[in-house]
C-alpha cells in the first residue's frame, strides 16, 4: 500500500494550494479518504475526510477555507486550501480507512510540508 502526498510548499499567508494523494495497493473506492496535519509541538489533527459515498467532515479551524475532494477514477484525493494562515504551517498527512469487522484497515502517507509564511 502506498499514499503518496504532493502539491505541499511555502505559501505566502491569503493564498492557496492544493494537495494530493495518489493511492495504490488499496481499493481506493472502497475507502474512506482522510487529511490529517501536525504541526511542531502540536498533536497530529484532523483537517478533513470523505466518505467512500462522498460525504464530507471538516475541522473546525478550515471549515469554509478548505475543500476535500475525490476522484476514484485516478484514485486520488485532494484537498484545495484557501485563505491560508500561518496556523496552517503543518505536514499534512494522507489517510485511508477501510472499515472491516473487528478492526479497521488504515493507512498513512509520509506527508507533506505546508509553510505558510511572509
Amino acid at each position: 500500500v502506498q499514499l503518496v502526498e504532493s502539491g505541499g510548499g511555502l505559501v505566502q499567508p491569503g493564498g492557496s494550494l492544493r494537495l494530493s494523494c495518489a493511492a495504490s495497493g488499496i481499493i481506493f473506492s472502497r475507502n474512506q479518504m482522510g487529511w490529517y496535519r501536525q504541526a511542531p509541538g502540536k498533536q497530529r489533527e484532523l483537517v478533513a475526510t470523505i466518505t467512500s459515498g462522498g460525504s464530507t467532515n471538516y475541522g473546525d479551524s478550515v471549515k469554509g477555507r478548505f475543500t476535500i475532494s475525490r476522484d476514484n477514477a485516478k484514485n486520488i484525493v485532494y484537498l484545495q486550501m484557501n485563505r491560508l494562515n500561518p496556523e496552517d504551517t503543518a505536514v499534512y498527512y494522507c489517510n485511508s480507512r477501510l472499515t472491516r469487522a473487528i478492526v479497521d484497515e488504515i493507512y498513512w502517507g509520509q506527508g507533506t510540508q505546508v509553510t505558510v509564511s511572509s
